[in-house]
């Protein structure tokens, strides 16, 4: 219950919410019971989405300028300077809404190209049904492997990997959602126990290989602190770190 409260205090959690239904209306009107299959070409879509967007925007190099540097903070660079910040557990909507709208789009187009008269309810079945159930799923993954709480042999397994990525090897393990690690061992970005026995932990690994003090973090970090409660002695400890 815990994880679910924290979930839905976030507007991109019910928005998503929100999609799935919406795409369960779309495709309860469309009365052709074939197209409820199509969600399931929503979790490997959305998994590969997610990798992609952890691995190369999540995962950008440092802006030079401050505005921008701020949104990538916002993004994803602030949740590994403060992994435990419950904040910033979740994507943020100018993230999420837009590639919902985009991932809907592109499939809506491309099974209108093709001649599908089932093209609205074929894309709400894939994105809205299938791929939102999947980003809840990656979103409940993550709060749990940041959470202090009882977890299943799953979420340990989950849990585990997600460490190495925070606290070991950030350049490892983009994927969140239990299965994804297959597409880390696909793109080459897994690594095995004994490999990881012999690596060293990387240099500044919490804030992603920028230095602590870069004047872009202290910043981003005055800037967020007020609407992600973190206080003085938070920011002065990730300066040191």
């Amino acid at each position: 219950m815990e994880r679910l409260r924290l979930m839905f205090r976030h507007h991109t959690i019910l928005g998503i919410a929100a999609g799935i239904v919406a795409g369960i209306v779309i495709v309860a009107q469309a009365g052709t019971p074939w197209l409820w299959a199509l969600a399931l070409l929503g979790i490997p879509a959305q998994m590969l989405n997610e990798y992609n967007l952890h691995r190369f925007i999540f995962h950008l190099k440092p802006p030079k300028r401050q505005w921008q540097f701020d949104l990538l903070y916002r993004a994803h660079y602030g949740h590994h300077d403060f992994p435990t910040n419950r904040e910033l557990f979740f994507a943020p909507d100018f993230i999420v809404f837009p590639v919902l709208v985009i991932n809907f789009s592109l499939v809506w187009a491309l099974l209108a190209l093709a001649g599908a008269p089932w093209a609205l309810p074929g894309a709400a079945s894939i994105v809205l049904i299938g791929g939102g159930a999947t980003f809840l799923a990656y979103e409940w993954f993550h709060a749990t492997a940041h959470l202090p709480v009882r977890k299943t042999a799953v979420e340990r397994h989950v849990t585990t990997l997600h460490n190495q990525h925070h606290f070991r090897d950030f350049s490892k393990w983009f994927h969140v959602t239990a299965g994804g690690a297959i597409i880390d061992r696909v793109m080459g970005t897994d690594i095995d126990r004994e490999a990881l026995k012999s690596q060293q932990r990387i240099e500044f690994i919490r804030t992603l290989g920028m230095r602590p003090d870069d004047p872009r973090l202290v910043a981003a970090r005055h800037r967020f602190a007020g609407r992600y409660g973190l206080s003085t002695d938070e920011i002065a400890r990730a300066a040191r770190a």
